[in-house]
């Protein structure tokens, strides 16, 4: 659709349009380690953060440095340092509050920083904003939208804001596999419903084959049809080169996702690892079932706690290799062990408890 001589004939007209107009402030926010690569888990402190780059021979997808957003008295994101590299999958964790969509914020320069630089393959966020953006396909968690709107003229709408062309096949493609078909994308979006716009939503993300998508709770609103739909999605676009960077409360769904994972808490960093090898940081579920019963509790190795005793069955919560444990179970009547892996979530939760205490 044309929109005539308005904000999406003139780009500086359209970044000033589109960062300063209210409504899309408030209601629209557009969010395996590699070779040679240590995959071991680093704890993060303030000020220990790695340093970053912002070289464009080979410049990461996303590079922050130093990035500190203070509202006031409060501190929502501090010092934050971080490298995601072009073509990894990268989960950006933590509580409500915790600075995960400041930081979001400010590398769409929708905020400006305190203090700090982030660069978009290279393109500084800010200065070169027009540049960075138009490799950005952004899913905000929020989806505020003009209701008046039909659905194609919305994905029209924010094509032209992007200044990036788009395939109108690659855009049918999507709302097929989507199930958007063509009578609801000439409905207004008023008549939508929660998962009708939420599709809509990944749709304009993903219709220009943009190099770096950042989405914010991505299947928030999908049904578990659709949410397997949209992992093949991005499990398409991964292969065709995209970065991905994404924020989401459902571990399970990072683990099964991203390559790595930062983990935030009180606008800080604590935690930079690969996802297989943050499961290290939490210890293991262990069952024991005996065919007889067992009175006697040998010495557990270091690491080792003891969790239910009952005597046909032990549960035990083991940090560190089971060998040891093997050995001290010998002469029992063992009948099964069950190990259940340590799960993204109980690392979360470690995490925010010790934060807490």
């Amino acid at each position: 659709m044309s929109w005539g001589d308005g904000p999406i004939a003139q780009p500086r007209d359209t970044q000033a349009f589109a960062l300063s107009n209210h409504y899309d402030l408030q209601k629209y926010q557009l969010a395996s380690p590699l070779p040679g690569e240590s995959e071991e888990p680093i704890p993060f402190e303030s000020g220990r953060n790695p340093q970053a780059s912002a070289d464009r021979t080979s410049p990461p997808a996303i590079s922050i440095r130093g990035l500190t957003k203070r509202f006031g008295p409060l501190t929502a994101l501090n010092d934050l340092t971080l490298d995601i590299h072009q073509g990894e999958s990268f989960g950006f964790l933590g509580l409500n509050g915790a600075g995960k969509t400041t930081a979001i914020r400010l590398l769409l320069d929708l905020l400006r920083p305190t203090s700090g630089k982030a660069f978009i393959f290279g393109y500084d966020c800010w200065s070169e904003g027009l540049d960075a953006r138009a490799r950005i396909g952004y899913l905000p968690g929020e989806l505020g939208l003009y209701l008046d709107l039909t659905g194609l003229e919305t994905l029209d709408f924010l094509a032209g804001l992007n200044r990036q062309p788009v395939d109108k096949q690659h855009r049918q493609q999507l709302c097929d596999r989507l199930e958007l078909s063509r009578s609801d994308l000439r409905r207004r979006l008023r008549q939508y419903s929660t998962g009708m716009k939420r599709k809509l939503g990944i749709i304009q993300a993903f219709q220009a084959n943009p190099p770096l998508l950042i989405l914010d709770e991505p299947t928030e609103g999908l049904d578990p049809l659709m949410q397997e739909t949209f992992y093949g999605l991005l499990a398409d676009v991964k292969r065709g080169g995209a970065t991905v960077f994404m924020s989401s409360h459902v571990l399970t769904e990072v683990e099964r996702l991203c390559d790595r994972i930062a983990l935030l808490r009180k606008g800080e960093m604590v935690l930079l690892s690969s996802v297989r090898e943050s499961r290290r940081l939490a210890p293991r579920r262990v069952r024991i079932i005996f065919s007889e019963d067992v009175s006697a509790l040998p010495e557990l190795p270091p690491g080792h706690q003891l969790t239910e005793q009952t005597p046909r069955l032990w549960r035990l919560a083991v940090a560190g290799p089971l060998g040891p444990l093997l050995a001290r179970l010998e002469g029992l009547p063992v009948k099964d062990i069950e190990i259940e892996e340590a799960r993204l979530e109980d690392v979360v939760l470690r995490y925010y408890r010790e934060g807490a205490s």
